[in-house]
């Protein structure tokens, strides 16, 4: 067993009174406490090697031999993630795991994890992790490592499906009724199970759908015996999962002023050193690349998340609202760092969330490139008069019409709606989609697309690679399943123990009632305009068919006017174009306060088409949302720039 490392790390006590709420100050008291300043406590330090299936594999051996870590951590799974696992079992019961962990990533690091007692989390057992780890063992003994290695189970409910469906059970967001077939359905489990596996003794645990913030929570309450009820720990630790599980974006990965960030080649990936009391510093391994900023870190706290007062999750409800971000030193490496203090904790859900995915049709994807003059109109006229011969041919063989179209001219702003700055592009590529109940429905289109190159707009070229591929449509189905009736085992040396996720009192079934949007007032005025990009930092993603933008500001005094200008009707009006089957007069979007790092967080409702692989826009994920917010504008201010500058 690891020993806990000890090493200086300064306390929320130390940095409540003299902790800067200016983005843009340098703290050196700070940065000198850290160093100078010994606890005495326990700390252990974690690092997150992956942030999805098919992530660098280059983080791993990085954080192994120059992170000084004592855990190792890999987030793999993806809401559609599952379902192609699924699929990929069914083809061969050996498989339904991310293989590339086994393969590439642990197979060449066995015997230095063993040689520095590093310990290893993660979720990459998918809908197989017996088989994971059987894969992983066979190559353990064959370097001659032993290494003791515990599965996780309980989370694939898909042999409960039929009693499920008998429920009634609707989906949590579009209340649709539950699908008749089924690819995949995983609850997603907690830290506990985790805890216990490294409890028994695991050098390695491998679970299969779990939060992606519980392969860093578990570690943290096995070796701090953090008890269910310390939910303000727990937060803390579910917060520095939440910052690290998806790797470098919170290393300078994907950070809105990205051009100040160097090294992509070699980005540092995240490191959290946590302290017995919940607080942490956040940093990278020496001589890396990237960027550790409260900037760079706060952009990764607003991601992917909606009310941040109520983060739900299976160990705890957390509040995000307050956290206190400061910068620091990393204790042990002197790098670069952020500590983190502030997040709040309640008692958590009873009921887990559960996601099935299930196949909805059939859908096609095509590219085609076309230059010249107009080229933009060129393309729209294309992709109309495609789809109108082949829904001729549709007509003709009695088939069904397509069940969705989507056509968009890429290069020309079309994401960008209304708002798009030009069309006058000389070169586009025109992204034809469509999906269809039967299979031959796209296949015809598939077919017809080809023929535009002679038969249409001049200019019509493409890099080749013959016909689009026909996919299968898999959407999302989410529902909250007690949790009493999930069955959670840690399979270890051939002995299988149940895991009793305690019932606590008081738990949390609903989010609080919305923050009142009160206008602000008594703003000074002024002549000058500015965008939202020079006024603040943003970070967007995806929650199934919605979306979130986090606008973090870049001094505190530019809050109240951000507050004042972005308004939940203005961020609807200004995203127009991607909402998607909406009411007239539907409220689409709503907007929460982060006072801690003063922040907004928006979340608009059916804005990604669906969402994941179901999409058929170019961006489904809304990765572009935030980017595209960076150019809205701001008029009638006062000169905010030049003052901060003087202070």
């Amino acid at each position: 067993m690891l020993s806990v490392r000890r090493s200086r790390f300064i306390s929320l006590q130390k940095i409540a009174a003299i902790a800067s709420s200016s983005w843009n100050c340098q703290n050196t008291f700070i940065n000198q406490q850290c160093q100078k300043f010994s606890s005495g406590e326990e700390t252990v330090r974690i690092g997150c090697a992956s942030a999805f299936w098919g992530d660098t594999a280059a983080a791993a051996p990085q954080l192994v031999h120059q992170g000084k870590i004592d855990f190792l951590v890999f987030d793999y799974l993806a809401e559609i993630t599952m379902s192609i696992l699924a699929a990929a079992k069914r083809k061969s019961p050996e498989m339904g795991y991310a293989t590339d962990f086994v393969q590439i990533t642990m197979g060449p690091l066995l015997n230095d994890l063993k040689r520095k007692g590093i310990r290893v989390v993660s979720n990459a057992g998918g809908v197989n992790p017996h088989a994971c780890a059987k894969a992983l063992q066979d190559i353990a003994k064959k370097a001659g490592v032993d290494m003791k290695m515990a599965v996780v189970t309980g989370d694939n409910l898909l042999s409960q499906m039929k009693d499920i469906a008998s429920q009634g059970i609707t989906d949590i967001d579009s209340g649709s009724q539950f699908p008749a077939a089924v690819a995949s359905m995983n609850a997603y489990l907690g830290a506990t199970p985790i805890a216990k596996a490294l409890d028994m003794g695991a050098d390695i645990v491998i679970t299969g759908r779990c939060v992606d913030s519980a392969v860093v929570l578990g570690p943290l309450v096995h070796k701090f015996k953090w008890k269910p009820t310390d939910y303000d720990l727990l937060a803390q630790g579910s917060l520095a999962g939440h910052l690290v599980e998806c790797g470098a974006q919170a290393t300078g990965g994907i950070f809105t002023d990205w051009h100040l960030v160097e090294g992509w080649d070699n980005i540092g990936f995240p490191i959290v050193e946590c302290s017995t009391d919940g607080s942490f510093i956040l940093s990278k391994p020496p001589k890396t690349g990237g960027l550790v900023s409260k900037a760079t870190v706060a952009e990764q706290l607003v991601y992917e998340i909606g009310d941040p007062r109520a983060y739900l999750l299976p160990d705890v409800t957390c509040d995000f609202s307050n956290v206190n971000l400061v910068e620091a030193k990393d204790c042990t490496t002197q790098e670069d760092g952020i500590l983190v203090t502030g997040a709040k904790g309640s008692p958590p859900p009873s009921k887990y969330k559960v996601t099935a995915t299930y196949p909805d049709g059939n859908k096609i994807v095509f590219l085609v490139v076309i230059g010249g003059p107009r080229a933009a109109e060129k393309g729209i006229k294309t992709a109309e008069n495609v789809l109108k011969r082949v829904r001729r041919m549709l007509k003709f063989l009695g088939m069904e019409d397509f069940t969705r179209t989507h056509v968009q001219m890429l290069g020309s702003e079309s994401m960008y709606g209304s708002k798009a700055r030009s069309t006058q592009t000389r070169e586009v590529v025109a992204l034809i989609s469509a999906e269809h109940q039967d299979k031959r429905g796209v296949g015809l289109l598939a077919r017809e697309l080809a023929p535009a190159g002679t038969g249409m707009a001049p200019g019509t070229t493409g890099p080749g690679g013959g016909r689009p591929k026909i996919s299968p449509v898999l959407k999302l189905f989410s529902f909250l399943y007690p949790k009493e009736k999930v069955d959670i085992e840690v399979h270890m040396d051939g002995v299988a123990e149940k895991v009793e996720v305690p019932v606590l009192e008081g738990e949390q079934e609903t989010s609080p009632p919305p923050q009142q949007q009160a206008p602000e007032t008594h703003l000074e005025t002024g002549n000058e305009t500015y965008t939202v990009g020079q006024l603040a930092y943003t970070r967007s993603g995806d929650k199934a068919n919605s979306s979130n933008i986090g606008v973090i500001a870049r001094h505190p005094s530019f809050l109240p006017y951000l507050k004042h200008a972005l308004t939940e009707e203005a961020v609807q009006e200004y995203f127009q174009q991607v909402f998607d089957g909406t009411e007239p007069g539907e409220k689409l979007v709503t907007r929460y306060d982060l006072p801690g790092i003063n922040a907004l967080n928006f979340v608009l409702k059916k804005s990604l088409g669906s969402g994941g692989v179901a999409s058929m826009r170019a961006d489904p994920q809304g990765k572009c949302y935030g980017q595209m917010l960076l150019d809205f504008e701001i008029t009638n201010l006062p000169d905010l720039l030049s003052k901060t500058k003087e202070q």
